[in-house]
């Protein structure tokens, strides 16, 4: 293994500063390793008994003293210079030194009030972690001073970069641990620097935190030979600076100089583009790279076994405090190693000397308001969408791209917050492929690496962010909702998939916060998924999969919205709604390509507040009397194959009453005690009925609907076709007829559920089935669906 030799440093801390600065990590240190351990005994007056410590001892020791270290000598840069600055801490098992911190500034007692700066308040501190009733052994929602959950290992740095876009006064400092760095996501992360405008943005500080070890492994990047990590960062575009060691003294003198140094190389690099507002090449920012031992100052044996700067440190290092004496005796020894009557008094209280260490007001990391992003969120600006619409006066008649419809809502929303400069556009490459172009009419791709001639549609101040990582899109979106301000994020439909656990976690985050009245609301998470799973001819089955909205639906219910506009002017509806939202997690599922327009702006405004509803002047039940089958449909497609198999029903079986229904939010179909969206009962019975067939067509897996559905009084007489795992690359109508959504399916389905309807109905459906076999031969022929499907449109005049 290379041996490490410690850099040459100014020695820029006085000895009385350097003292205390030793003496408020140990402070830190002390907490932290207290909240791990006990449950009474806080300051040991007592000599530290079995009832002092903790049954069950849960929590991660091994990074915390290194994130304790760069907290305090973050907290200098902000004293001396004022800094607006916020902490990431990718080591999110680091929670109690993060809590120690919040705890030793002020902020923790301020949120928490019962949670006194004394010795009762530092006991309640030690036992509540990790403990039942208590807080999360990581970095939480519950944490003062966090946007980042502990659990999301990977996602440190591209929420840092979110934080700092369009935020020009903000340094975000996140600390990227050595085994996080292994991850794909992180690995990728590092290119957001490609991104940052030092005009307009704030700056990303990355540290790099090399303590060598994961839970029982080496970690690769501390492995590697600081030469080969210097040129890896360097071809990211980043100046390394070392900090390497693990005496103290000299540590702390090395990480003040080269704070210092990052500090003034941030500030050149904005103060240089800001003078006069140009940007002639991307900026190489500075990144520190930290390395010292995992369990630093911790016990450097147990039991004869190397703890310290192994991997044994990385959890709990004594792991029989409670039960072994001798363990116990180590762990008392550890604890009083730090000499706590040296940083707390009598009380319990932190010595005013280390208190004036610690930033004031809202310069507190733990309090900067950046980190509860709901006190800093304004409302977006938004244009009228009604002036957006498409004339609809026939039903079907007109042809229009739904999407293509959004994009003019979100140019117009980007037209009028450019100064505000709080929305951004996420995509992985595909804005334009998603048609939403017209917001290229107001903004472009931002883009900070070289720029070529012939280049079009990138430029610096651009507010497009445009990436083929969907997990970049999702984390920056991320960091920039939870400092305050909106987004959307628009992604073909089948790869949504690959930032599942990010959106595991984020709504786990709003499920949280709604218990946390500190914490203000932030603007939702919105997600347009296109490139649906029904059009995709020229990329076959390897894009079609409608999962991810059953993988929302297994959130809370006060968290998840899914909708599912059947044309543009429903969409329209639906962008303006998610765009005003806050605290919720929106999935809207609306198709690109050019498909029938069914509703006027006006009508598509009273069905979408609905939620769901009939289209009367689909249905030909006359007043006061039951349906013989009701046809329903969500989503674009599904609903384009209903209305086509209720004509088909009416030309073969004109005597059949059908009812027709569209579902818009999917959330409807619960029982309003299961959802806020959900319909009573009784509202449900009158548009479904309760005993009546009712024939659902579903963009996605039809189990889904049964899911939602299962309490309601008809949901035996529920049949749903959706998608079925089968397709390839084909035509529309063949990928339809694949999976057994098409209208042919869906009419044969209401003649036999709705009692076959003798002759006539056996007629109906051998003409249906000899169609569907007409078109297999045809399609298969010709490469393109027959005329009457391709040239069908509704029939019959409104009224």
């Amino acid at each position: 293994m290379e041996q490490i030799t410690p850099d040459a440093t100014r020695n820029i801390l006085e000895q009385d500063e350097l003292d205390l600065m030793n003496r408020y990590w140990q402070a830190a240190n002390y907490l932290s390793v207290g909240q791990i351990y006990l449950m009474d005994n806080p300051l040991l007056k007592a000599p530290l008994a079995a009832e002092h410590v903790k049954p069950r001892l849960l929590g991660h020791w091994g990074t915390t003293p290194g994130l304790n270290f760069l907290y305090v000598h973050l907290n200098r840069i902000i004293r001396k210079h004022d800094a607006d600055m916020i902490y990431i801490a990718g080591p999110g098992h680091g929670g109690p030194g993060l809590v120690a911190n919040a705890y030793l500034d002020g902020t923790y007692t301020e949120v928490y009030p019962e949670i006194t700066e004394d010795e009762e308040g530092m006991q309640k501190l030690f036992k509540q972690f990790s403990f039942p009733g208590g807080i999360p052994s990581h970095v939480a929602p519950e944490t003062p001073g966090s946007i980042h959950e502990g659990g999301e290992l990977g996602y440190a740095l591209v929420h840092a970069f979110g934080a700092a876009f369009d935020n020009p006064n903000l340094i975000v400092a996140c600390v990227v641990g050595d085994g996080e760095a292994e991850t794909g996501p992180l690995a990728a992360s590092w290119h957001s620097n490609k991104f940052l405008n030092p005009i307009v943005d704030g700056a990303v500080l990355p540290i790099l935190h090399l303590n060598g070890y994961k839970i029982a492994n080496p970690t690769v990047l501390a492995r590697m030979k600081k030469s080969d990590l210097t040129d890896l960062f360097t071809g990211y575009g980043y100046e390394p600076f070392y900090v390497e060691g693990d005496d103290p003294e000299y540590m702390h003198q090395r990480m003040a100089e080269v704070m210092e140094d990052c500090y003034a190389r941030i500030r050149e690099i904005q103060e240089t583009a800001r003078a006069d507002g140009t940007v002639y090449e991307m900026p190489r920012w500075p990144m520190i790279i930290l390395r010292s031992p995992k369990g630093w100052t911790g016990p450097k044996f147990v039991d004869n076994k190397k703890v310290e700067n192994f991997w044994r440190a990385h959890q709990v290092p004594i792991a029989e405090a409670r039960q072994n004496g001798e363990h116990r005796a180590l762990l008392e020894e550890w604890m009083r190693g730090y000499v706590p009557e040296r940083l707390f008094d009598e009380s319990g209280r932190l010595v005013p000397e280390l208190k004036a260490l610690a930033p004031t007001g809202n310069r507190r990391m733990s309090a900067n308001p950046h980190t509860n992003g709901g006190l800093l969120r304004k409302e977006l600006n938004m244009p009228d969408f009604r002036a957006l619409a498409v004339d609809v006066k026939q039903p079907g008649e007109v042809m229009a791209s739904a999407t293509k419809h959004l994009g003019m809502l979100l140019a117009e929303v980007m037209k009028l917050n450019k100064d505000e400069r709080n929305f951004r556009l996420m995509g992985p490459d595909e804005t334009a492929s998603n048609r939403l172009q017209d917001v290229f009419t107001t903004t472009d791709r931002v883009w900070m690496a070289d720029i070529l001639e012939y280049d079009e549609g990138i430029a610096r101040d651009g507010r497009v962010m445009e990436v083929l990582s969907e997990h970049l899109c999702q984390g920056w979106l991320e960091g920039y909702l939870l400092t305050g301000r909106h987004g959307l994020f628009s992604c073909y439909e089948a790869f949504i998939h690959i930032i599942d656990s990010m959106f595991n976690q984020h709504a786990k985050w709003l499920k949280t916060t709604r218990t946390m009245p500190w914490r203000k609301p932030i603007s939702s998470l919105n997600y347009l998924l296109t490139s649906h799973v029904w059009r995709q001819d020229h990329n076959g089955f390897s894009h079609q999969d409608p999962g991810f909205v059953d993988h929302v639906v297994n959130k809370k219910a006060d968290v998840v919205r899914t909708y599912f506009p059947p044309d543009a002017n429903t969409l329209l509806w639906v962008g303006d709604h998610i765009l005003r939202t806050y605290n919720r997690v929106n999935v809207v599922v609306a198709g690109k390509q050019p498909s029938p327009q069914w509703l006027s702006i006006e009508e598509a405004i009273v069905h979408c507040e609905a939620g769901l509803g009939e289209w009367r002047w689909a249905s030909n039940v006359p007043d006061g009397e039951e349906p013989d089958v009701v046809m329903a449909a969500a989503g674009d497609v599904p609903t384009l194959e209903m209305m086509a198999a209720v004509d088909l029903l009416r030309q073969k079986l004109p005597e059949m009453k059908v009812k027709v229904v569209n579902v818009v939010d999917l959330m409807a179909l619960q029982p309003k005690e299961e959802h806020p969206h959900g319909l009573r009962d009784a509202d449900f019975d009158a548009i479904f009925t309760e005993n009546k067939p009712v024939i659902f067509a579903y963009h996605g897996y039809p189990w889904l609907i049964h899911r939602l559905a299962y309490r309601r009084h008809n949901h035996n007489n529920i049949h749903v076709r959706g998608y079925v795992e089968e397709g390839t690359t084909t035509t529309p109508f063949d990928m339809v007829v694949l999976n057994r959504l098409d209208r042919y399916h869906l009419a044969i389905d209401a003649i036999e559920r709705a009692g076959g309807f003798g002759e006539r109905g056996a007629a109906a459906i051998n003409y249906l089935n000899d169609m569907r076999a007409k078109h297999h031969d045809y399609v298969r022929e010709h490469g393109e669906d027959m005329p009457e499907i391709a040239d069908w449109k509704w029939p019959y005049p409104r009224g």
